[in-house]
């Protein structure tokens, strides 16, 4: 057969007979005309022995569906030395079944140059499990510039681990315009950026250069990734917006995001519909957001059945949130089953809450293990409890392994409650940091101790902040009176770690507050934190406040805080009102306080109080 020649190839962008999809949308009917008027023109030149009018014939017959017609002028060019013919011939015959017959003619047409005819040939090999055949001819069809067979080259070193090999013809098939191919370059991209972020230390003295070399990589990775990402929406790619849409919202560009996440819910894509929907939600329309959801939970998307769940739970409507959580369930995603159990348990419907946190913590939902637990605790099955705590510590819920500190602490068991706790406060838990903290300050390791207090504090803990200003107070030098006149001195760090502690309610902190400001001098606002003390149980802030009421002429608003201290077990606050009532000549009263503020203690101000006591006795008795 003569060298085949370089003739009309209608389906030169794939195996299969497609239209070429760049025709400008025309009136059907001129369309149609122009077609028949075509064909008859091709049909007269076919008459005249126009080898290339054959070929373009059988491929106008191929795409038409006249497979008859078709094959006998596709026989005819192909005889007559058409490559693009003799694809096409191949193509009819696969449409046909006859996948081998198709493969000797598309073989005759790649040896004759017809890179299309090779991308198809290499397909047929790698249907058959021959991958050297499929790669030879898949990569014939690449450097030829095709871009099906250099995506479909890529595909195959990809199959087989080549990396490499598979990111370089990616990247041809992307460069020429292929949109699943500049998706999955944009995936392999994503994944080089999170191995250069997430690479293990190497040590050596270059580490930190090398850390930033890594850092670079990776940001140069990502940024490439995005700009195909970008590149895939554009032509069309749903999952491609949708990951597109994902790293605009990462970074802040909400309109953009919501744009070509609305670009992919269009196109079908359900997680971007629910992506959608939270934006939407996150914006104060939750209508909107509602109608998005639904669309993708009927689509089959678990995590927007549950945010339908949730919607409708916080609307008072817990049948329909129920119904939707079993739909999240129904679709794989066990977050249907633990919100049920927590819907469960908001009931007080216990049972059903444990069955529900059972079936998610199986499922390896650690959160759900972590509930299981606590409900396991609160029943008093402590054995039962502590293998889900354990699992869902292991699985990396930072407030399971804090329960689990709590567990072994209950127990007396400190080692291994430490051991919890360090993790959990590794982590960031707030509690657990203040419990390491605390554990620190009883082994004597102040500076340890302090770290652990700090994070607490910051994380908003107030006893924290609290034992963090006494470990602070301890270390500050003695310092002179305040004398009247002298301006107040500055406050030190220990105070302001006093005062926010105080401000978040802690009585103690309140109390040291006001001692502090009186010992500058400063009454209103000693006696303002001393009375918020006071007024919130504090008796010690109540025996403050009436000290200072008392040294400021207000005795019987001080004795009602006395009062209420001595009421409360304060027991110098008792030997006071005993004092204040043996100068007011009530001896029976004062008896009274005297016997209190000796059981009460402590044993100084019990030796006071006997003796008063004793004398108040001997005054009644007179």
């Amino acid at each position: 057969m003569d060298v085949m020649g370089d003739m009309a190839n209608l389906f030169g962008t794939g195996r299969f007979a497609q239209p070429s999809g760049q025709e400008e949308a025309t009136d059907e009917a001129q369309e149609a005309a122009d077609e028949a008027a075509e064909e008859v023109r091709l049909r007269l030149a076919v008459d005249a022995g126009d080898v290339e009018a054959t070929s373009v014939l059988g491929a106008m017959l191929l795409r038409r569906g006249d497979f008859d017609g078709a094959e006998s002028h596709l026989r005819a060019a192909t005889a007559a030395g058409d490559r693009a013919a003799a694809n096409n011939l191949g193509v009819l015959l696969h449409q046909r079944g006859y996948a081998d017959e198709a493969a000797g003619w598309w073989r005759i047409a790649a040896v004759a140059g017809s890179a299309a005819a090779a991308h198809a040939l290499g397909r047929h090999f790698r249907e058959r499990g021959d991958e050297p055949a499929a790669e030879y001819w898949l990569c014939q069809s690449a450097e030829q510039g095709h871009v099906l067979g250099a995506y479909a080259l890529a595909d195959l070193l990809e199959h087989r681990g080549d990396d490499t090999g598979a990111e370089r013809w990616m990247r041809a098939a992307a460069e020429r315009g292929h949109r699943e191919a500049a998706y999955r370059l944009a995936r392999t991209l994503d994944r080089h950026a999170g191995q250069d972020r997430g690479g293990q230390d190497r040590g050596g003295q270059d580490r930190a250069g090398q850390d930033r070399g890594d850092d670079k990589a990776a940001a140069l990775a990502a940024d490439e990734a995005e700009q195909w990402y970008r590149q895939a929406a554009a032509r069309g790619h749903r999952r491609g917006a949708l990951h597109l849409g994902t790293i605009l919202e990462k970074r802040g560009e909400l309109k953009e995001a919501g744009r070509w996440y609305l670009t992919s819910a269009k196109d079908g894509e359900a997680r971007a519909a629910c992506a959608l929907g939270f934006l939407l939600r996150d914006a104060g329309d939750t209508e909107s957001a509602a109608v998005w959801w639904l669309r993708a939970a009927q689509d089959g998307d678990g995590n927007a059945a549950n945010a339908l769940g949730a919607l409708h739970a916080e609307r008072g409507e817990t049948q329909t949130a129920e119904r939707w959580y079993r739909a999240a369930m129904d679709a794989g995603d066990d977050n249907g089953a633990y919100n049920l159990g927590l819907l469960c348990a908001e009931q007080g419907r216990t049972t059903q809450a444990e069955q529900w946190y059972r079936r998610a913590a199986y499922a390896g939902h650690r959160e759900a293990s972590n509930a299981l637990a606590i409900l396991l605790l609160r029943a008093g099955d402590e054995t039962g409890a502590e293998p889900w705590f354990s699992k869902a510590a292991e699985a990396g819920s930072v407030d399971a392994a804090f329960n689990l500190g709590i567990l072994h602490a209950g127990r007396s068991e400190e080692r291994a409650a430490l051991r919890w706790y360090e993790r959990a406060a590794a982590a960031g838990h707030t509690e657990a940091a203040l419990q390491v903290g605390m554990a620190r300050l009883r082994a004597g390791d102040e500076r340890e101790a302090e770290r652990f207090l700090r994070c607490a504090a910051g994380g908003g803990s107030a006893e924290a902040a609290y034992r963090l200003a006494t470990v602070l107070d301890a270390r500050r030098p003695p310092e002179p009176a305040h004398e009247l006149g002298e301006p107040a001195q500055e406050k030190s760090e220990c105070e302001e770690w006093y005062e926010r502690a105080a401000s978040q309610g802690h009585r103690r902190a309140q109390v040291r507050v006001g001692m502090l400001a009186a010992a500058r001098g400063d009454v209103v606002e000693a006696a303002r934190w001393y009375r918020e003390a006071a007024e919130a149980g504090s008796r010690n802030g109540a025996f403050n406040l009436g000290l200072l009421l008392a040294r400021e002429g207000s005795e019987p608003e001080a004795v009602v805080w006395w009062r209420r201290a001595a009421d409360a077990g304060h027991g110098r606050a008792a030997l006071r009102l005993a004092l204040v009532c043996a100068r007011r000549g009530e001896l029976a009263e004062g008896q009274r306080w005297a016997d209190l503020a000796v059981s009460l203690g402590p044993r100084e101000v019990g030796e006071r109080a006997a003796r008063l006591r004793d004398a108040l006795r001997q005054e009644l008795s007179a």
